[in-house]
């Protein structure tokens, strides 16, 4: 089954792991020490991450890193782009009718 984006990034532990990997690739090892968490509790976090394609693992000899993919946070991005887009033409018609009835009352 694959993971909703927006849930997968809900998850604080995982958005932490997201910063995290933004600035290095790293392996789950490494990630659990960071946070004080059982591999097998990072191991959880990176399986929903990968299924939603926000990681992508990369084999090094006999270590996998998990790399951050900025193509699927665009995704996200493009989202609120959309969204804000969206609000900011709602603001600028309600902007318009205030002005509109402030004139009419002078």
């Amino acid at each position: 089954m694959k993971q909703d984006l927006f849930q997968a990034i809900a998850d604080p532990t995982r958005r932490a792991i997201l910063t995290l990997l933004a600035m290095q690739a790293l392996t789950p090892n490494a990630m659990a020490e960071k946070f004080d968490m059982s591999r097998q509790a990072v191991s959880k976090h990176i399986k929903v991450l990968q299924e939603c394609e926000l990681i992508k693992p990369k084999q090094s000899g006999r270590e996998i890193y998990y790399h951050f993919n900025p193509k699927k946070i665009q995704e996200i991005d493009n989202w609120l782009f959309r969204l804000r887009k969206m609000w900011e033409t709602q603001f600028n018609q309600l902007d318009n009718v205030l002005l509109t009835l402030k004139k009419q009352k002078k």
